[in-house]
């Protein structure tokens, strides 16, 4: 039929015109495809390779050296050692509990205190930073361990450096420890020390040289790039591929050479451990060269740096923090103690400048000084009758000194004692130094909001009362004693070198004034002849026949020194003068002894205090004798041999 509709010749002609949009469509995809293609593996190819590349590297950080302490003869007293840790990364870690159990035995370690570690370390840095579970390994514990990396992801064993410290406990405060930082260290050291880039997983110093140093000790971190799998586990291949990323090879830290002579800083420490009925000595030794270079530092008891640096356990941490000792105090520079009669040749120096003596006035000192209504005893039942400076330095008599220092007067002998260092700071900045107290009517009415009484002057005046130094100060103010008035800043840095032991920085003695000159920064000085007479009497502590430290003088030897006893508690008439030695350690005076020698031409100055030590005799005067012998061995063999009865020349006097 004409004009009729042709329904087959409509639909084949509808589907090719749909069929060609389709065509167009498919051709316009795959040239879109092919042209994604030719443009990211042609003109993008070369970066894209790279950021691949880069995705599949993980960086690590080398820790970077930290500087080595020598001692004054370049002898190692602190340095670096390799080892291995094991960490354990939260974010790859999926069955805590399994993997603790499995690597327990192998650390000899419990599961639970594995897993503890992981726990605190994700709480408190995340779960990003690996957590170490155990450092120092064993190559047996590495081998074990290396098995388990495949079945276990996110279980690492890591090259490191670890610090030793040669003599182990001796001289720990003085050098401190390392310990992996913390958020909040890194904030505030980063803020301190612009220059260095502190970050998670750095060792810093805690306590010592190695936390007052620390800018000069730690180095600059290095980076190596490794390659990893899906899973974040290393494949150990070689990142030499990926020339565009180059390892960042670490720098050392400075390293520093100490005025500690390691000879003389272990004759020091063996000194505190005397076979006496008193034993290994608690309280702390300084021994001092003439011009400030400090020798010897010991502070006891003391405890094993060693131990930090392997990974300290609570166990250990609640013993030393729990000591009643507190062996982890720098005592050296921490704790000041009424220095008791080793106080006296400072107020005998003032009394002879401000003429309220001379060097032959006698006192009659009997055995008990009464003021107001109070008695004060002497250090001798019996008293010493009528006597000089010189016979009550030699005999230690308290009387003689009360009525000196009531004459003085706190605020003299204030004055004075300022003028040695007393209750002040020396800045050695070794950190957290005490400046003890040397008080004043205006220290105890702005520290109390008191009066002074004239019984705490008459005791101040034998160094009791509000009066406390430290063992460094002490040490300090009789070098200035021996050296006939002139005073050398006490250091301990000789020299700064850099990681090619190049020397960046030498330290010489500073002689910083001289109390027998007068000055206008300051308005009392004391004249030479002075420190002479006083020094005679300090000589007769040793070699006279009333010295309170005869015991222990050394043949063929002469030296100058002073004992002191720092009381704990005041005893009635009947007690105080009962053997101390048969009280309970916790009322048994503390025992000072500062002196040097030789007494002619003074080479070192030593304090010693030796906490609960009863008397400066029976706790310090010992201790000084062995170092002195020490010294004389190292430095004045000749001499040494005649101290030993050995005739084999005059002695250099």
């Amino acid at each position: 039929m004409a004009g009729a509709f042709n329904e087959d010749k409509y639909f084949t002609k509808k589907n090719n015109v749909s069929y060609k949009l389709v065509y167009l469509l498919v051709i316009f995809s795959m040239s879109l495809i092919a042209f994604r293609l030719w443009h990211l593996q042609i003109t993008t190819g070369d970066e894209l390779k790279t950021f691949s590349d880069r995705n599949s590297l993980k960086k690590t950080k080398i820790l970077a050296p930290r500087g080595v302490i020598y001692d004054t003869e370049n002898r190692t007293l602190v340095n670096n050692y390799p080892g291995y840790v094991v960490t354990i990364s939260p974010q790859y870690t999926k069955k805590l509990d399994h993997l603790s159990e499995t690597i327990a035995p192998i650390l000899e370690m419990d599961a639970y205190q594995i897993k503890e570690k992981v726990v605190k370390g994700k709480r408190r840095n995340g779960p990003f930073l690996p957590v170490i579970i155990k450092k120092n390994l064993s190559r047996e514990e590495v081998f074990k361990l290396k098995r388990l990396r495949v079945q276990y992801t996110g279980l690492e064993i890591e090259k490191t450096l670890l610090r030793k410290y040669n003599l182990k406990t001796n001289g720990a405060q003085l050098f401190g420890f390392v310990r992996p930082i913390s958020k909040s260290e890194i904030i505030k050291l980063s803020k301190k020390h612009p220059e260095h880039n502190f970050e998670r997983g750095d060792l810093v110093g805690k306590k010592g040289i190695e936390l007052s140093l620390e800018p000069v000790l730690k180095g600059y971190n290095g980076a190596e790039f490794i390659e990893v799998d899906a899973r974040g586990r290393k494949t150990y291949k070689s990142s030499s591929k990926f020339l565009s990323i180059k390892p960042q090879p670490p720098t050392p830290g400075k390293s520093l050479v100490l005025t500690i002579d390691k000879d003389i800083q272990e004759a020091a420490y063996k000194a505190f451990q005397r076979e006496d009925w008193l034993g290994d000595r608690v309280g702390s030794i300084v021994v001092l060269k003439n011009t400030g270079e400090i020798l010897a530092w010991v502070s006891a008891p003391a405890f094993d740096p060693n131990n930090f640096t392997t990974g300290i356990s609570v166990k250990e941490w609640s013993a030393l923090t729990n000591n009643p000792d507190r062996p982890l105090r720098n005592r050296v520079i921490q704790d000041p103690f009424p220095p008791g009669s080793t106080f006296k040749p400072i107020i005998a120096l003032a009394a002879l400048q401000e003429k309220i003596i001379s060097e032959y006035t006698k006192l009659h000192a009997p055995g008990s000084f009464k003021l107001g209504k109070g008695i004060y005893h002497d250090s001798h039942r019996e008293g010493h009758g009528h006597i000089n400076v010189k016979q009550a330095i030699e005999a230690s008599s308290n009387v003689f000194f009360y009525k000196v220092g009531q004459t003085l007067g706190i605020d003299r002998i204030h004055n004075y004692s300022k003028l040695f260092g007393l209750g002040e700071k020396t800045n050695l900045n070794i950190g957290y130094e005490s400046r003890g107290i040397m008080p004043s009517k205006k220290w105890k009415k702005k520290t109390f909001g008191e009066v002074w009484t004239p019984g705490e002057t008459i005791l101040s005046a034998i160094g009791q009362s509000y009066v406390e130094t430290t063992a460094l100060q002490i040490a300090k103010a009789y070098n200035v004693i021996a050296q006939d008035g002139k005073i050398y800043k006490p250091y301990l840095i000789k020299k700064v070198l850099d990681h090619n032991n190049n020397e960046l920085e030498t330290h010489q003695p500073e002689l910083i004034d001289d109390l027998t000159q007068q000055n206008s920064s300051r308005k009392y000085h004391i004249k030479a002849k002075h420190f002479k007479a006083v020094k005679m009497g300090m000589k007769d502590v040793f070699h006279g026949d009333k010295g309170t430290a005869k015991w222990y003088q050394i043949r063929n030897f002469e030296m100058a020194g002073k004992t002191g006893t720092s009381q704990v508690k005041r005893f009635s008439a009947q007690n105080i003068y009962k053997k101390c030695k048969n009280r309970p350690r916790k009322f048994r005076h503390h025992g000072w002894f500062a002196g040097f020698a030789p007494y002619k031409n003074p080479e070192i100055t030593i304090a010693v205090l030796a906490e609960h030590g009863c008397s400066g005799a029976l706790g310090g005067a010992g201790v000084f004798k062995d170092i002195v012998l020490a010294y004389l061995e190292k430095y004045k063999p000749d001499v040494f041999l005649q101290t030993q009865g050995k005739k084999i020349g005059a002695l250099n006097h």
